[in-house]
C-alpha cells in the first residue's frame, strides 16, 4: 500500500473533488452562515460535517440551505434530528435537495451522489431548537466563473 505525504493527499483531493474550505468547530445553537460563495456560480462537489462535542439529547433538526445574495433561499437537504449524535458522526448530503441529510454514526457516511451548483451567496446550518454540542465542517468545490470562490464564513 502506497504511503502518500500530506500534499500528495491534498494534490489526489483537489483533482477528485475541487478546492477544499475547512470551517472550524463550533456550537450552532440557533443556525448561522457556514460559508460565503462570492464572485460567482460554483459547484459544491461535497461538503461534510464532525461532530466535535456530543450533540445534546432533545429534538435537534438541522439542514442546510443555500441562501443566495440575490433570490430565494434553498434547502439544500431535508432535516434531520442530531439528538444525543456522538464525537465522530459525519454529516453530509446526497445533492438531492429533498433528501433528508445524510449522517454516519460509526465514523463512515456516504458520499454526496450529485454535486450542487450554488449561487454566490451564503451556505446556512438552520437548527430547529437551541443545543450543546459542536460540528466542524468541510466543503470542496469548482468555480464556474472567473472570481469565483468560497470562504468559511
Amino acid at each position: 500500500m502506497p504511503n502518500f505525504n500530506q500534499s500528495t493527499r491534498n494534490m489526489l483531493a483537489s483533482i477528485a473533488l475541487g478546492i477544499r474550505v475547512d470551517r472550524a468547530t463550533d456550537n450552532i445553537t440557533t443556525g448561522e452562515s457556514l460559508f460565503t460563495v462570492a464572485g460567482g456560480n460554483v459547484l459544491m462537489t461535497y461538503i461534510l460535517g464532525e461532530v466535535t462535542t456530543i450533540i445534546e439529547t432533545k429534538v435537534v433538526n438541522f439542514k442546510l440551505v443555500s441562501t443566495p445574495t440575490v433570490g430565494t433561499a434553498t434547502d439544500l437537504c431535508g432535516n434531520l434530528d442530531l439528538s444525543a449524535d456522538e464525537v465522530g458522526s459525519l454529516y453530509t448530503i446526497s445533492g438531492a435537495v429533498a433528501t433528508a441529510m445524510q449522517r454516519g454514526e460509526s465514523g463512515s457516511v456516504i458520499g454526496q451522489l450529485y454535486p450542487v451548483a450554488v449561487a454566490p451567496g451564503t451556505i446556512d446550518a438552520t437548527v430547529g431548537a437551541t443545543h450543546t454540542g459542536s460540528i466542524k465542517w468541510s466543503l470542496w468545490y469548482l468555480p464556474l466563473e472567473d472570481g469565483a470562490s468560497v470562504a468559511a464564513a
